[in-house]
């Protein structure tokens, strides 16, 4: 077993400026870490297989949940489970960065709501 980072994980490319380091995938599981820099977001989207848990480790994330909308700071998090649509940004002036829990993984299982 290697001890994971982001200094050593498989690094993608998200939208325009975001980043993503997958810390664990396998066929079960996927733990990613997230940065979303000022004015960034994802498109609004849901699983239909997969359910998700978002963790903020640092900034404050707007997260829009089924309709509803939450302030997540750091140290707090949000379950979504599969079929809610849900959209994840950052209005705020520092990058974003957190992690999101996906089991099974949301590849492949993403559908623009």
């Amino acid at each position: 077993m290697a001890v994971v980072s982001i200094k050593n994980a498989e690094h993608y490319i998200w939208g325009e400026k975001c980043d993503g380091w997958h810390l664990a995938k396998s066929s079960g599981l996927s733990v990613i870490q997230e940065r979303v820099p000022h004015g960034c977001s994802e498109v609004r989207h849901y699983h239909e297989r997969s359910e998700q848990f978002f963790y903020v480790l640092s900034g404050m994330a707007t997260m829009e949940v089924n309709g509803d909308i939450s302030q997540l700071a750091a140290g707090s998090g949000i379950h979504v489970s599969a079929g809610i649509a849900h959209q994840l940004s950052n209005q705020q002036t520092e990058d974003l960065v957190f992690l999101v829990v996906s089991t099974p993984p949301s590849h492949g299982d993403r559908v623009i709501a």
